[in-house]
């Protein structure tokens, strides 16, 4: 998203919420077998508490998300706000609430979670699989997503892939968008490929969906609903963990006169899980039987 349209200690520190940086232990090994890195069902026994301290402003620890991408920069038309009384996100019976609202000026506001900040410090891991049971909310102007970025400092920024799991906009019922970025200092040496995923109309307002990616060495392998949609080789600029990123953005050049106020999008849960780069010829792509 820009402004453009290790084992068992893995298990245990997922256990204990202790974020921190993960990646797989052994990148070069043959095992295709997932290690749980982040399973984050906004309940009672994955997050630190049922109350919103679960995301903090912009440090990771004890909190597992921060409410602002790490290198501060905000995109589309409402402006992402901290946690706290009149804040963006509501955590009730096991689902985070992300509501876009105008404030008392007129100006929206909304928000975005990231598990990581900028010192680098965060949970996710190179190879593995990503995936977020969420329901759209629904008007035309609304930008949610699900994505993946590169897990170091805020400063170290190039040559960064990104994942976009999904962008949904809200003006078009009948299907969303999945990107691979490779961002650079140099703009004229970023690349990027989207595709256009189709479903029923109304489909993602109607019902929670589950949206995944599958990452290797080989390929970066895109699901809806367990069922496969998409591929892109993976880029040789992946040499790092990718973290998970939630938002809900306004606009993307869109317009916004007719986005509902307020706007809310239902994430049921965020679930991570790690994996080594497996034999030559790739792992299977797809979700471990483990994620629900």
């Amino acid at each position: 998203m820009k402004n453009s349209p290790l084992g068992f200690l893995a298990a245990a520190l997922v256990t204990l919420n202790i974020p921190v940086a993960l990646a797989a232990s052994a990148e070069t090994s043959s095992s295709c077998e997932f290690r749980p890195v982040m399973i984050e069902n906004f309940d009672e026994e994955t997050a630190p508490n049922r109350r919103i301290e679960s995301i903090s402003s912009s440090r990771i620890g004890p909190a597992r998300w921060t409410a602002h991408t790490p290198w501060g920069g905000d995109f589309g038309d409402a402006t992402f706000i901290d946690p706290g009384p009149g804040g963006p996100f509501k955590i009730k019976d096991g689902i985070l609430f992300i509501t876009a609202s105008k404030n008392q000026e007129g100006r929206w506001t909304s928000g975005l979670i990231a598990a990581a900040d900028a010192t680098g410090a965060g949970t996710g891991t190179r190879y593995g699989y990503f995936e977020a049971r969420m329901k759209m909310p629904p008007g035309p102007g609304t930008w949610p997503a699900f994505w993946l970025a590169a897990l170091k400092p805020a400063d170290q920024r190039d040559g960064n892939v990104e994942v976009d799991v999904l962008e949904y906009y809200g003006q078009f019922t009948d299907s969303y968008r999945s990107v691979v970025h490779v961002w650079f200092k140099d703009p004229a040496r970023h690349r990027g490929k989207d595709e256009k995923i189709d479903v029923p109309n109304n489909s993602l307002v109607e019902d929670y969906h589950t949206f995944g990616v599958d990452v290797s060495p080989q390929a970066i392998v895109f699901f809806l609903d367990g069922k496969r949609v998409w591929s892109h080789p993976t880029p040789p600029e992946l040499t790092y963990p990718l973290y998970p990123l939630v938002n809900l953005a306004l606009g993307s050049g869109w317009p916004i006169d007719k986005t509902p106020n307020p706007s809310t999008l239902l994430v049921d849960y965020v679930h991570v899980y790690g994996r080594d780069a497996g034999p030559p010829e790739g792992c299977p792509a797809g979700p471990p039987p483990t994620s629900r």
